[in-house]
């Protein structure tokens, strides 16, 4: 019996699919965006100064990371704590 409410619990405390799916979705965007931004920026902005690109690919990185940050933060305030259930609750 103490199995399934163990089995109970973990599934309860389970993250979302959507939080899962962002962590992806962000993991995928950290490594191309600087990436990116590094090649073009190197070839169509800066005229091949590697330092200004790599500069440009920080940012990017920075960017990335802050948005996911923010967006978490947000997420997590916008999710109703629930009270630990005790005996008196149930």
């Amino acid at each position: 019996m103490s199995e399934q409410i163990a089995v109970g619990n973990a599934v309860a405390n389970a993250a979302p699919r959507g939080t899962l799916v962002k962590l992806i979705i962000f993991s995928v965007c950290l490594g191309v965006a600087p990436l990116t931004s590094y090649f073009v920026s190197l070839k169509y902005i800066w005229s091949g100064n590697s330092t200004f690109a790599a500069i440009t690919a920080v940012a990017a990185a920075n960017i990335v990371l802050v948005t996911y940050i923010v967006l978490s933060l947000l997420e997590d305030r916008s999710r109703p704590h629930k009270e630990p259930e005790t005996k008196k609750n149930r």
